[in-house]
């Protein structure tokens, strides 16, 4: 265990060690001050001529540029407040020289208390709202040669919970603030290391508490939405409740084509989260595309290594393109 441990810290060091990359774009998509999406584009798209580590011309068929899919990118973090969108933008910046136009979204997450795990049901509003307002921002800004008709979703973590539960809505009751009456007009999912299964990382206390302290266990009084209950302290049936409605191995199938990238040797998030989901989505009739990666956590979203290649290209081939060398 020590070898391992030593492992993931080294693997952490490399993601937190390299230096942010500035967005070409910020804008908001709410009123909150954490509603807010950096762009990262590829340069040689749509005229466009942008800087940023990593990022080179992307010629389309015949030298001529071409227009890039739009991929959301969801940071993890526990869904706690001292981990924000900063430490995913070296890999934003590097998706961008791969030829993809990035959207990496800050969402609100545990508030004042930095040790709080998410909010109830803020955290979920914003997933929502990034999701169904980004691509028509996008239009609204006029981003050159960027599709907004062709999105992916990817998010790590916690934001690979994010993207698996926003590709699920249309599979929430109809009373529940999130509902779609029809999927999400997504080409795919791409999650990384996902928190997918909510009920598996309960039990194994991933990220030491975060689902329960998500889903608003211990929280103080107040009124709130999405299953009933505000935001008082919530437990016995009504975390039951709230479980429903935010774990994704509950809401299949989907119908939306969805890949996993999971670290054999994570011990932040164990491979056997993945594994639920991906059974989970098989006994509902959905296949899932798992694809087991060498390490742990942190290497689907290092730029560094290998792995966040692989990433790179599914999220290509979800939307129809081909990942930039």
């Amino acid at each position: 265990m020590g070898g391992a441990t030593a492992g993931a810290a080294a693997e952490e060091t490399s993601v937190f060690g390299l230096a942010p990359v500035d967005p070409d774009r910020t804008a908001a998509y709410g009123e909150h001050p954490d509603q807010v999406v950096d762009f990262y584009l590829p340069p040689g798209v749509g005229g466009a001529s942008l800087s940023g580590a990593g990022r080179d011309s992307v010629p389309g068929v015949g030298g001529a540029a071409r227009s890039a899919p739009l991929v959301l990118l969801f940071h993890g973090g526990a869904w706690r407040a001292p981990y924000d969108r900063r430490h995913v933008s070296p890999f934003a910046a590097f998706l961008a020289g791969r030829g993809l136009a990035v959207a990496s979204v800050e969402y609100r997450r545990g508030g004042a208390d930095p040790a709080r795990a998410g909010r109830w049901p803020e955290t979920f509003d914003d997933i929502a709202a990034a999701v169904d307002t980004v691509p028509g921002l996008v239009r609204e800004l006029g981003l050159p040669g960027v599709d907004p008709d062709r999105v992916v979703l990817t998010g790590h973590s916690a934001g690979g919970h994010a993207v698996l539960w926003a590709a699920a809505r249309h599979r929430l009751p109809s009373g529940t603030p999130w509902h779609l009456a029809s999927p999400s007009p997504l080409r795919g999912v791409v999650a990384l290391a996902p928190i997918a299964d909510l009920a598996t990382a309960r039990a194994l206390d991933v990220c030491s508490g975060a689902v329960d302290e998500l889903l608003g266990e211990g929280e103080g009084e107040g009124s709130g939405r999405g299953g009933g209950g505000g935001r008082g302290a919530v437990g016995g049936d009504e975390l039951t409740v709230r479980l429903g409605l935010a774990d994704p191995a509950a809401l299949l199938p989907t119908a939306i084509p969805t890949t996993i990238v999971q670290g054999g040797t994570d011990i932040d998030v164990p491979p056997a989260v993945a594994d639920a989901f991906a059974k989970a989505a098989a006994r509902a009739g959905q296949d899932v595309r798992l694809i087991s990666s060498d390490g742990g956590h942190f290497p689907p979203i290092d730029p560094t290594t290998p792995t966040a290649h692989t990433v790179a290209e599914e999220i290509a081939r979800l939307a129809g393109t081909d990942a930039a060398a």
